[in-house]
């Protein structure tokens, strides 16, 4: 049997370290957790991952594995309980993509609609919106997730919007996800956020608006 001597490296904060957490998780995977300053980098980090000095870091048996995408794919076909990707070539072509998708941009339009200011927040803002409007024609009649019933690999990728984006709406005195204009996502958000495995592995709430508050400012344009 393969041994299951894992260690994640992350940051407490970090959506992409989560990820990687919830496929442990809902594998049943063991695994030793290390914390690690992403402000002041420690020697382990930069050891692990000197290209890109970046968390999450996967550690399987001395193998050493970075960016969250590729780790979720490496747990998914190292540990064949609970499949995460569709098992139709051409569904797990869609989910990639979707995923890069969100990552490029929803992520990237969102946050810039916090700490902009001005038309290039009203930009980012409508760049927000239209990426979320592609999400929501995803998840247009499906029953939970968006591989059906169970967490799959998209909903790992995404999951992140279920609960920061909430906390991003506080920081920035904006809103991204109205019910309403859009009720699919708004019904996944829910369901996702509130799976025992995510619900009780998310970051304090008062804790990620004081981190994100100070980000703002920082980058407050």
């Amino acid at each position: 049997m393969e041994s299951q001597e894992v260690k994640l490296l992350g940051f407490w904060v970090s959506p992409f370290v989560h990820r990687v957490e919830w496929a442990l998780k809902l594998k049943g995977v063991p695994y030793e957790y290390i914390e690690d300053d992403i402000f002041n980098k420690s020697p382990l980090l930069l050891e692990l991952n000197p290209v890109h000095k970046k968390v999450p870091v996967l550690v399987h048996n001395q193998k050493v594995l970075a960016e969250s995408f590729v780790i979720l794919e490496y747990i998914d076909e190292n540990w064949k309980q609970c499949p995460l990707l569709p098992q139709d070539p051409y569904d797990r072509a869609k989910a990639r993509f979707w995923a890069k998708f969100a990552e490029e941009k929803l992520f990237d339009a969102a946050w810039k609609a916090v700490y902009f200011k001005g038309d290039k927040r009203e930009k980012a803002l409508e760049s927000t919106m239209e990426a979320v409007e592609e999400i929501e024609g995803q998840l247009k009649g499906k029953s939970k997730f968006f591989g059906g019933e169970s967490i799959g690999y998209l909903d790992l990728a995404l999951g992140w919007i279920s609960y920061i984006l909430s906390v991003w709406e506080d920081v920035g005195s904006i809103k991204f996800i109205d019910s309403t204009r859009f009720p699919a996502t708004a019904a996944w958000m829910s369901e996702f956020v509130n799976h025992p495995v995510v619900k009780d592995s998310l970051p304090p709430r008062d804790k990620m608006i004081i981190y994100f508050d100070g980000a703002r400012k920082k980058l407050e344009i």
